[in-house]
């Protein structure tokens, strides 16, 4: 167990999230809900996110593209056309071509560009203006002093006035290639670009180490938010922490981790001892409250407000339905406490989650019907809903600081409360426990076992549900676990299946047992112990039920059939063993009293005086004996309990044995009405007289 504890221990503290980690929730226009926050650093102050994105605007509706000249393509485009002219059908002469050629250089110096693939500004018309690279030097030239490819054409064409050469410019079809040669260069544009943008927008101050950034009630501005938008993020750069010098924080984290989980340790010690001497009940709660703390963690580190997400009121809900409230309500506050250290609002965080684990508890009491988590989730956003606006409206004195995103956050925290039953189920399969709901499951008439037990042996079934209903009053009288005790006493003789006809109960005339020795009846009666084992295994019953099997009768004896064979033996020295049912003797309350009220039930059967007197006697006679015998030695029962128990026996048994009033027979018939007519029944009134 204490390996577990410390396992639990350095899981939670490596995993913690780093203290300095930012988890602030606000928006723009509300107040600040948290305490001062100082620079832990540096900060440089920008411009808001309204002022940024008007510098951008600004910057994009005058900013300038830079083009450059591209002579490769300036040089294909003339030898294409040098190629086209000797293909013609009255192919020029090498002076005439030249003279052409020389036209379109002249052209293609000034420049040709593509207006329609130019950069847009945000009002969606055209740029006036490129940089033209030269070099390392960029100068501005307005987009009309080049030539689109249309009008460079027609420029061209202007400048031939021979006839005969304009024709062979035709016959080539020259107008097909004229391509721009003023083309954008896109690095060098997004460079400037950025760089203006960096230039424009770089920071206007900046928060000094320990200077004040905001404090509890300012109202967050623009540039406020901005500020702590650039606290975050570099927060983040820095891997969530802030650099520090000393080892004490960690230390300190280490030692509130461990201080912390050891208060849930020595309540349980001193409170609980039962559970704290129980190695699967120790293991299920470190592993509730260590899980739960690392689920947040994780939920914390992922998503903003991911810590208000976490369904925490599932570790009370799950603690309470196989232990206790008292032990559910502390394992709950012990998770809480231990996750306040990942969020910076320590306070509100503990306040909000303790009223919703309070109202999961209460709510909840004892789960029996799947429906039951739809309300408990219903109070607990209740619950936190309502602690959170009381809390914002004392601490900021106004509802405009309550946050929509937090209510989303708590709703989704209650929504997931629904899915406690799916812990519940795995916790019964991790740990061999049962919960209220399977013992309600289980306690249906209609389960297969029980099905077979009320068609196969009538009277054995008849006897388990006496015996449960004896054994679920009282224990609701000592505090006991009830449906665990009902459940149980249900299924405690199943194993008489086997055997039917050796049972008294299932018995019409004829007794098998007078063909058998003492012996060997014993051994048939006493088998229906591992019988039933053998049959709870099969149809896989919790233990807990197995535990009702093998200890309703404990090391006791078939006293029947020892004293029989006693008396067939006088003066030899019996062995009781082969008489000794197996055991073990109840270990629990619930075992004892199920144990009691079987040996009671039985034996009322054959009471030929069923005076309130005689039932007394009885009750008190057999479950004094059992106590004699040592049968109840290992069972927690007090004195109390004990008197208790036989109160409730008594009173139950002389409810179910009361005499009834006797009908009076009729005098002489009731005449029949006339045919058609109702028949009232004739009663006789003060005076003797007969009416109807």
């Amino acid at each position: 167990m204490w390996g577990a504890f410390a396992v639990a221990v350095l899981l939670m503290f490596y995993l913690r999230p780093t203290t300095n980690e930012n988890r602030y929730i606000y928006e723009i226009n509300r107040p600040w809900n948290y305490n001062l926050l100082t620079a832990p650093f540096d900060i440089p102050v920008h411009h808001d996110t309204i002022s940024s994105m008007a510098i951008r605007d600004s910057l994009a509706s005058s900013f300038e593209p830079v083009y450059f000249r591209d002579n490769a393509r300036e040089a294909q485009i003339l030898a294409k056309a040098a190629t086209r002219l000797m293909q013609v059908e009255n192919p020029l002469n090498a002076t005439q071509r030249s003279v052409l050629l020389s036209k379109l250089r002249e052209v293609y110096q000034t420049g040709v560009i593509d207006v329609g693939e130019l950069p847009k500004r945000p009002d969606s018309t055209y740029v006036r203006n490129v940089r033209h690279l030269e070099g390392d030097v960029a100068k501005s030239k307005p987009v009309a002093s080049y030539y689109t490819p249309k009008r460079a054409y027609a420029k061209f064409d202007s400048l031939i006035s021979d006839q005969a050469l304009h024709r062979a410019v035709v016959a080539a079809r020259l107008a097909d290639i004229i391509a721009p040669n003023i083309v954008l260069d896109s690095l060098a544009t997004s460079r400037f670009k950025e760089e203006s943008y960096a230039t424009a927008l770089a920071p206007i101050g900046v928060i000094q180490h320990g200077e004040r950034i905001v404090d509890r009630g300012d109202i967050v501005t623009p540039q406020l938010y901005t500020i702590l938008n650039t606290y975050e993020a570099m927060i983040e750069e820095r891997g969530g922490t802030v650099t520090s010098g000393s080892f004490y924080p960690s230390l300190g984290t280490f030692a509130f981790i461990l201080l912390t989980l050891g208060m849930l340790m020595v309540y349980i010690a001193f409170f609980r001892r039962d559970y704290f001497d129980s190695l699967p009940t120790m293991l299920f709660l470190l592993m509730m409250v260590t899980v739960f703390t690392l689920l947040a963690y994780g939920m914390n580190s992922m998503v903003r407000l991911g810590l208000y997400m976490v369904p925490f009121t599932i570790v009370p809900i799950v603690v309470l339905v196989f232990l206790d409230s008292r032990t559910a309500f502390i394992s709950g506050i012990i998770t809480i406490l231990i996750c306040s250290s990942a969020t910076q609002n320590h306070w509100q965080f503990i306040l909000i989650q303790i009223a919703a684990a309070l109202a999961a508890v209460v709510s909840i009491r004892e789960l029996s019907k799947r429906s039951q988590l739809i309300q408990t989730s219903i109070v607990v956003f209740l619950a936190y809903a309502l602690f959170y606006a009381a809390m914002e409206l004392m601490l900021v004195g106004t509802f405009n600081s309550l946050v929509p995103r937090m209510l989303g956050a708590l709703a989704v925290n209650a929504v997931l409360v629904s899915f406690a039953y799916f812990v519940i189920f795995l916790m019964e399969k991790l740990f061999g426990f049962t919960s209220r709901v399977s013992l309600v499951e289980l306690a249906d008439i209609n389960h297969p076992l029980l099905r077979e037990l009320s068609e196969e042996c009538p009277g054995t079934f008849n006897h388990s549900m006496a015996v449960s209903n004896l054994a679920s009053a009282a224990a609701s009288r000592i505090g006991a676990n009830v449906q665990l005790t009902r459940t149980g006493a249900l299924y405690h003789d199943i194993g008489k299946v086997n055997n039917p006809a050796f049972f008294t109960e299932n018995q019409h005339g004829v007794n098998p047992h007078n063909a058998l020795t003492p012996l060997q009846s014993a051994r048939i009666v006493i088998g229906h112990v591992t019988d039933g084992l053998r049959r709870a295994e099969l149809a896989k019953l919790p233990r807990s039920i197995r535990d009702f099997i093998a200890q309703h009768h404990g090391r006791g004896r078939a006293r029947y059939f020892y004293t029989t064979y006693c008396n067939q033996h006088p003066g030899e020295e019996v062995d009781a063993a082969p008489f000794t049912y197996p055991g073990p003797n109840p270990q629990t309350r619930e075992t004892s009293i199920v144990m009691m009220a079987d040996a009671v039930e039985a034996a009322s059967r054959s009471l030929p005086d069923h005076s309130p007197e005689a039932i007394s006697a009885l009750v008190n006679k057999i479950i004094d004996q059992q106590i004699a015998e040592g049968l109840h030695s290992e069972s927690p029962l007090s004195f109390r309990d004990i008197a208790t128990i036989k109160s409730v026996f008594a009173s139950r048994l002389r409810t179910m044995f009361h005499t009834r009033i006797s009908y009076p027979e009729a005098i002489r018939p009731a005449q029949a009405e006339p045919s058609g007519e109702s028949q009232l029944p004739v009663v006789a009134d003060e005076k003797n007289e007969k009416r109807p």
